[in-house]
């Protein structure tokens, strides 16, 4: 009887002992994901601490009269958006001297059809300022050096009735070092050709540190297509920076952060970009590229690139499609 009891007794130890231990292991279980949790969390509100940050040193809104559509009304209902990307490489933002706009791409984003539309523009357009008429003609790129991206806006709205409902601005030459931040880009070079020292083969696909991809994208008088060709490249270039910022390693890297937010300027705000990103995104799977073509000219000693009224109507038309509204003839004699 007491050899019975003793049995028991050793068993009764040993399945409490054992409960023991589970309730231990899942204490320090629970213990060891709740340290993980709170780690990741705070690693995500600092991730958006610092996203809202840069975002911030980055906006400079455009003037209130110059479009009647409102971007954050246009994101809000993921309706199509228009967006002018616009390069320079003449150092940072916030100098006396503005330079010129090497750079001008309308983009048509929609959400609706999972395309987007970009137009390149040649930088010699020949255009009449609306705001300038003293300084007129001049050159489409000039239109940024008198009056900003407003002047910018107002010119492309003139000559293409098209709304800009957001704008994109980057220093090309400032992005080395982001690009290096990232671990460099990789694209793949849509021509053969040499510079700096740099040699591009054809459908070849590189990966470039960031003094690599500004030789890649600076390179014009080989490229057969010359000032469309340079656009295209400094458009692949960008976009691929665009996808290796795209990852939590980049997000957290304050570095990265800093100095993409001193070579870029842009009227979307923190919100905005955050609906971009969730609504928008599929969206730039999607590209389709043209270019409004235009033909040399000379007037009074300076080269332009005159844009016909039928191809400002053909860009127009494209423009308007992809962004849902109506063709509309585009006024005459400009």
């Amino acid at each position: 009887m007491d050899h019975n009891n003793s049995d028991n007794e050793l068993r009764h130890r040993s399945h409490h002992h054992r409960h023991h231990r589970r309730k231990k292991f899942w204490r320090i279980f629970w213990i060891v994901l709740g340290v993980f949790l709170a780690v990741d969390i705070i690693a995500v509100i600092i991730a958006w601490h610092n996203i809202h940050i840069a975002t911030n040193n980055m906006y400079n809104p455009m003037s209130n009269e110059i479009s009647d559509r409102k971007v954050s009304d246009t994101l809000k209902d993921k309706k199509p958006m228009s967006l002018l990307l616009l390069g320079t490489d003449t150092g940072e933002f916030g100098r006396s001297y503005k330079g010129r706009t090497d750079t001008i791409m309308m983009m048509v984003i929609n959400p609706k059809t999972n395309k987007t539309t970009v137009v390149s523009l040649p930088r010699d357009m020949k255009v009449n300022l609306p705001d300038y008429p003293d300084y007129s003609p001049a050159k489409i790129n000039a239109a940024y050096t008198y009056g900003g991206v407003d002047e910018t806006v107002k010119t492309i709205k003139k000559y293409f009735n098209v709304p800009t409902d957001a704008y994109v601005m980057v220093n090309m030459g400032g992005l080395e070092k982001a690009i290096d931040q990232v671990g460099g880009v990789t694209v793949k070079s849509p021509l053969t050709f040499d510079y700096e020292g740099y040699h591009f083969t054809k459908g070849v696909t590189y990966h470039m540190n960031g003094k690599k991809a500004l030789a890649f994208s600076r390179m014009r008088y080989d490229d057969p297509r010359g000032d469309y060709g340079r656009q295209e490249r400094q458009r692949i270039v960008i976009m691929a920076l665009l996808k290796s910022s795209i990852s939590y390693k980049t997000v957290v890297n304050q570095a990265f952060l800093n100095s993409i937010s001193k070579q870029t300027m842009t009227n979307l705000s923190f919100d905005n970009m955050v609906a971009l990103a969730q609504n928008y995104r599929h969206a730039t799977d999607n590209i389709t590229t043209d270019h409004a073509q235009g033909q040399g000219d000379w007037e009074n000693g300076v080269a332009y690139e005159s844009v016909s009224q039928a191809e400002c109507q053909r860009i127009s038309n494209k423009l308007r499609a992809a962004l849902g509204l109506k063709p509309e003839t585009l006024k005459t004699g400009e």
